[in-house]
């Protein structure tokens, strides 16, 4: 059955995650209700429930996507964008008349404004193997963990595929598999043997796999980021990244496993693994591609962070406008968007629940090429 993206009008109770912002199967089971709480002073600023005063990601954030449809027959230019807040997380309540759009330096009139609720598509790679027996206990244990705890967060209508990686790749899940069948192939996951852990050829070769998945896709990455034996290069796998289009959401175990390390002492033939240096390209695979970097200093952590990685990949705020520019195809016209007061015309102020403003980043392509209409 073909799915569809949810477009959810800018008013309804989508905004009740940030109740909780870190309960995001409550969210998708209230979503339908039609009210919430959105209080607007004076002029119009727009208040926004508190959230954490951290990011739950590690690192710095890479350039968001985000997607431009130009309609040559009706000329409508639809964009699908993200609008956080400092440490990442999604701006709520935003009403249409907070967007002016410019094109070509051209304020854009009857702009619509939705929210995207959009089915995704994963693919899930656990590290699951190791030369150290002392360490796979613990890998074990948080890998099957954590990749349970993903089926929580999951919807009808995505798509997952698991793979775990020692030596080589393995297919544990496809995409074409029934959601019924994950749980049991997380309960044969045990504790993994003694193997290299070819980190980089298997990132690779799931970046390719994901190529040709069509709709809003991720790689999720459960791993120490440590490699042991790879063809591949870093620089190879970091290329690939950059290249693709595909965020990568990297949750690092490297912490837990060096926690693990230090019992054993510094005579231990592990005690040389640059633990620092694999968390560090964790971060900056993750910078690179679009997605975030988390690190698990304990497992209590693992459904906050499948709530943050779910609130990004998901939510878009899809604005669509007919453009007042005049046909000219195969030249790019420059996008520009801005939070403005409706009021006033002046940049917005938003407010958390105790009054104390919160800027926003919009993340828009710069620009789009327009295709002539057929029979132009």
């Amino acid at each position: 059955m073909k799915t569809m993206n949810r477009l959810i009008p800018i008013y309804p109770l989508i905004f009740m995650l940030f109740v909780n912002p870190f309960s995001w199967s409550r969210v998708s089971a209230l979503r339908t209700q039609t009210t919430f709480t959105q209080k607007f002073g004076p002029s119009s600023e727009v208040t926004v429930p508190s959230r954490p005063t951290k990011p739950v990601y590690e690192g710095q954030l890479g350039k968001q996507g985000s997607e431009i449809e130009f309609t040559p027959a009706s000329r409508i230019v639809t964009m699908k964008l993200m609008v956080d807040d400092p440490n990442g997380y999604f701006r709520p309540n935003l009403r249409r008349e907070n967007f002016a759009v410019y094109e070509d330096g051209v304020r854009q009139k009857n702009v619509t404004v939705e929210v995207d609720h959009s089915p995704v598509s994963v693919a899930l790679l656990m590290e699951f193997g190791g030369r150290y027996h002392e360490l796979t206990k613990i890998l074990g244990e948080t890998v099957r963990t954590s990749g349970r705890q993903l089926l929580d967060v999951l919807e009808h209508d995505d798509k997952i595929a698991v793979f775990k990686y020692d030596a080589n790749v393995e297919t544990l899940v496809d995409f074409s598999q029934s959601h019924d069948v994950l749980d049991s192939a997380f309960n044969r996951l045990t504790t993994p043997g003694f193997s290299e852990a070819n980190f980089y050829d298997a990132l690779l070769g799931i970046l390719d796999r994901m190529k040709n998945v069509p709709g809003r896709k991720a790689i999720i990455v459960i791993s120490s980021g440590i490699d042991t034996f790879s063809k591949t290069t870093y620089q190879q796998v970091l290329h690939a990244a950059r290249v693709s289009s595909i965020p990568i959401y990297s949750i690092g175990l490297g912490r837990l496993m060096q926690q693990e390390a230090y019992i054993y002492g510094d005579k231990a033939p592990f005690a040389r693994i640059d633990w620092n240096s694999a968390e560090r390209q964790l971060q900056e695979l993750a910078k690179i591609s679009g997605g975030r970097a988390y690190i698990l200093d304990s497992r209590v952590e693992i459904p906050a962070i499948y709530d943050d990685i779910m609130e990004n990949l998901r939510l878009r705020y899809v604005i669509s406008y007919v453009s007042s520019k005049p046909a000219a195809p195969g030249l790019p016209c420059k996008i520009r968007v801005e939070l403005i007061d409706s009021k006033t015309g002046k940049p917005l102020t938003a407010l958390d629940s105790n009054g104390k403003p919160i800027p926003a980043r919009v993340f828009v392509q710069e620009s789009y090429s327009p295709a002539p209409a057929s029979g132009d």
